[in-house]
């Protein structure tokens, strides 16, 4: 059985978070985007400088999802004003799940989902919600495996490339 661990970081594993995010998106979104639009959004949105920003913000937590202390995913969670798109302040995002493709099924997203379910639910929220990538069928079925639904939609900047992401909802019973 696979053993994977789960903790909070903060600022000093800025350099860290910024490699993981960097690769897992790329393995991510390469395929179906452009070099130029791929390396514009890693230098702008997963910059040293944006990523600092994002975990001094008081309503915004990340964590890292190791093996054997290698660092193969990682989980970006927030609510009230950190939010990507205050659709209600009661509700809770799950922002990312990212992990290395060599983890694809092997339940390391499934475990990080429950464990951004279970903090999300320390917030009493209204809902659970994210924004998945219209054409990322895979993260699709994966959400809907587990309850969530589509419920509308926003555009993403990926680049100089806009985007559509599905924006997709778990709703909780308090």
């Amino acid at each position: 059985m696979i053993n994977y661990t789960f903790h909070k970081i903060d600022v000093d594993d800025v350099i860290q978070l910024q490699q993981i995010s960097r690769i897992t998106f790329s393995e991510t979104f390469a395929e179906h985007n452009t070099e130029e639009d791929l390396n514009k959004y890693l230098q702008e949105q997963l910059s040293l400088n944006k990523l600092v920003e994002e975990l001094n913000n008081n309503y915004s937590e990340f964590y890292f999802a190791s093996e054997n202390e290698r660092v193969i995913g990682y989980l970006k969670l927030n609510w009230e004003k950190a939010q990507t798109e205050l659709i209600d302040e009661a509700a809770f995002e799950i922002e990312r799940i990212y992990i290395l493709k060599e983890y694809f099924g092997k339940g390391l997203g499934q475990f990080l989902l429950d464990h951004a379910i279970t903090i999300g639910k320390t917030h009493q929220p209204t809902f659970i919600w994210l924004g998945v990538w219209e054409k990322n069928s895979r993260a699709i079925r994966f959400y809907e495996k587990n309850g969530f639904k589509i419920f509308s939609s926003h555009l993403f900047t990926l680049g100089n490339d806009i985007q559509t992401d599905l924006l997709m909802k778990l709703e909780i019973n308090n």
